[in-house]
């Protein structure tokens, strides 16, 4: 039965960073946990990964950091953390109006912060290897969750004996096919309380809109995205270009970026409309190069040989960008999603997986102030009722603050493919670092700082980062009548009235 011993029963759905880390809190409070997801083991080198190719790097930054750091695993954060690089800012690519290549670094923070590169499938086997040595939890691989009842709190799961090995966004038709008679063997679960945590296709978000009323709004973007991979130098097996940066060729409607791997390698990707997928898809040898080299110089043939790149292209796939946005995250005190399966967002702010990971810490926030895993003291309400409660107050402070970060992820794109070369942007950042440095009692920060570099809330740097922006305008405005008023007055000085008396003609025709 649910609840021995005075012990939840925790059902995590979805053995990912967010759910392995969701599994760690929860087990650390004391909980018996079980991890269930549809793979296999990641940890099995023959386990097929997420996207089919060598790796997925994301970026790592404060929001992910603290959530690790506050799960209190002695070891974990600094295991991921000798296992990640350091990025220091952008490093922008382009050909000048002389035709030469050059590279441009933009640093992320006047403060010296940076983000991390990491390979997310490391940073999954480390949580998992951490869940797998607390005694209050077990680890489920194969499992399909196929429904759940969360007014009798119970879910039923397909028990595959063999992996499935597609991707949800691009099916292979390698899924094992089996007939009524032969379906895999189903198991029910019983539990006190779901976390769903297995991505944007999310099964525990599918059932929980049989109980809850939930508002659901899904979107694909007219962007695609394909992997490429820039190997290490052949004569060394040094890093290609530099390791410090998050590299970009900006494109206007697309971009190439580049994300460094411990092995010395880059991981890319192509961003760019479905249209310019189906344009290069076609072109023979010599003109697909032609049309990488000239979007974005340098990667080819001086990084990717035009062989690599014609069969990276060919062979890797071409995923779609889905952003959801849902409310509530909850019903009653039974069932909560978080990471994906509760906001997917465009990759822009690298912002996806730190997100997920910040909701773990902000739920156990609320259940840890709501007394749900105070045994100390006689309350007045039971632990189901103080579950509610706090389940309630983080979809009430969660909901408006994902909402923000997935709207400033999809602006994000225009920064990264265009806004990065525009000299307003390069002067409203130089202003708000300027203030940062110079005035700090004015709080100021640029958006970015504030998004990767502390953990306020996302909807207060939206709300943050608006005021700065009509501050700007405004200073900008005076700034200008400013210099017109001294322009005027030196030429009444020369000139009399009569550049006035000219004025105001003008005007009155």
């Amino acid at each position: 039965m649910p609840d021995v011993d005075g012990k939840q029963r925790v059902l995590v759905v979805g053995a990912g960073p967010v759910g392995a880390l969701a599994a760690l809190y929860a087990a650390g409070r004391g909980d018996d946990v079980a991890v269930y997801d549809l793979r296999d083991d990641l940890r099995d080198p023959s386990t097929t990964p997420l996207n089919f190719t060598k790796s997925i790097n994301l970026a790592l930054s404060e929001r992910g950091i603290n959530s690790m750091r506050h799960a209190k695993c002695e070891g974990l954060l600094d295991a991921i953390i000798k296992e990640s690089i350091p990025m220091h800012g952008r490093m922008i690519h382009g050909r000048a109006q002389d035709g030469k290549i050059y590279q441009e670094p933009q640093l992320y923070d006047a403060k010296g912060r940076y983000i991390r590169a990491v390979d997310r499938a490391m940073l999954n086997k480390r949580l998992l290897d951490y869940l797998e040595q607390m005694p209050n939890v077990t680890l489920h691989f194969n499992h399909k969750l196929t429904g759940a009842d969360f007014k009798k709190n119970v879910a039923w799961f397909e028990q595959r004996t063999v992996a499935r090995t597609d991707h949800a966004q691009n099916p292979t038709g390698s899924a094992p096919t089996v007939s009524n008679r032969d379906r895999p063997k189903e198991i029910a679960v019983d539990f006190d309380f779901m976390i769903g945590a297995d991505g944007a296709h999310s099964a525990s978000r599918f059932h929980m809109m049989k109980f809850a009323r939930l508002a659901y709004q899904q979107e694909y973007i007219d962007t695609l995205w394909c992997e490429f991979h820039i190997n290490p130098k052949l004569s060394d097996s040094s890093f290609a270009i530099s390791p410090d940066y998050l590299h970009i060729w900006p494109g206007g409607s697309f971009m190439f970026i580049a994300i460094p791997s411990m092995d010395k390698s880059f991981t890319c990707t192509l961003f760019a409309p479905e249209s310019y997928f189906i344009a290069l898809a076609p072109l023979s040898a010599e003109d697909f190069v032609s049309s990488f080299s000239k979007n974005f110089p340098g990667v080819c043939p001086e990084l990717i040989s035009p062989e690599d790149l014609r069969q990276q292209f060919t062979e890797n796939p071409h995923l779609p960008l889905l952003s959801i946005k849902c409310t509530p995250y909850h019903y009653r005190s039974s069932v909560v999603i978080l990471g994906d399966a509760a906001h997917a967002m465009v990759p822009f702010y690298g912002q996806g997986m730190n997100a997920g990971l910040e909701d773990v810490r902000v739920l156990f926030d609320f259940l840890d102030a709501h007394d749900v895993y105070n045994d100390s003291l006689t309350l007045a309400t039971s632990r189901k009722e103080r579950r509610e409660g706090a389940l309630n107050a983080y979809t009430s402070q969660r909901t408006p603050d994902a909402a923000a970060i997935n709207d400033l992820a999809l602006r994000n794109y225009h920064e990264m493919s265009a806004g990065v070369k525009s000299p307003l942007y390069r002067m409203r950042k130089w202003l708000e670092e300027s203030a940062s440095l110079y005035l700090p009692s004015l709080g100021w920060s640029t958006q970015y700082s504030r998004v990767s570099f502390e953990n306020q809330r996302y909807s207060e740097v939206e709300k943050a980062v608006a005021r700065q922006g009509k501050m700007i305008v405004t200073v900008i405005g005076l700034g200008f009548v400013g210099l017109t008023g001294v322009t005027a007055i030196g030429l009444l000085r020369r000139s009399g009235l009569r550049p006035l008396r000219a004025l105001f003609d003008h005007l009155q025709n």
